[in-house]
């Protein structure tokens, strides 16, 4: 049968068995390979993707059900082929990631978190993550990358001041002074533990 799926921005169609799952579809048919198959019964999170914003166990759900939805995948949060997103950046810093098999949907699932709140708590981070299972982590070092990513998105995000407005004619535009790049150089480096 024929799916038409919108996945990470572009319509994209494919001849699939009703039974095939959407993990498998994105996998197989799609080349996505960044949702990982993991328990295959929704548990852990490896395959987690995003429905219209909100995080969704691709193993659960079949091909023809994602109709409709828009999906993202880990390979659509990257801004550009060979750059990392703000929040991968900020798990690549915080060493938030060993063995690499949940970080796809740990990143994921904490995308959808600083989408919703720019200012997370622990506990907000805590609950986003909490489907997500990590066997090496520990978790204290991705719950640091989420609030190293939260952190960088509101200096980027910051308005900034203009002390003398008058210079500011027609045309003129009310862009960021200081981007997600000059944010993240003046972060303070991350301190190892020992």
């Amino acid at each position: 049968m024929k799916v038409e799926l919108r996945i990470n921005g572009v319509s994209r169609t494919a001849e699939v068995e009703p039974r095939n799952t959407l993990l498998d579809t994105l996998r197989e048919n799609f080349l996505l390979n960044g949702a990982h198959a993991g328990c295959e019964h929704g548990v852990c999170g490896a395959c987690t993707v995003l429905l219209d914003g909100e995080p969704a166990r691709s193993c659960l759900m079949f091909a023809v059900q994602a109709d409709g939805y828009e999906i993202t995948t880990i390979e659509g949060l990257s801004p550009a082929p060979g750059e990392l997103s703000v929040i991968q950046d900020a798990f690549c810093e915080t060493h938030g990631l060993q063995c690499g098999y949940c970080t796809p949907g740990m990143i994921l699932a904490a995308h959808a978190l600083l989408q919703r709140t720019d200012e997370p708590t622990r506990g907000d981070i805590v609950e986003a993550i909490s489907g997500n299972i990590c066997r090496c982590t520990g978790y204290g070092q991705i719950i640091e990358a989420v609030q190293f990513a939260a952190d960088r998105l509101r200096k980027a995000n910051t308005p900034r001041t203009h002390h003398n407005t008058s210079h500011h004619g027609r045309g003129e535009h009310d862009a960021q002074a200081e981007g997600v790049l000059e944010a993240a150089e003046t972060d303070e480096p991350v301190a190892e533990a020992r």
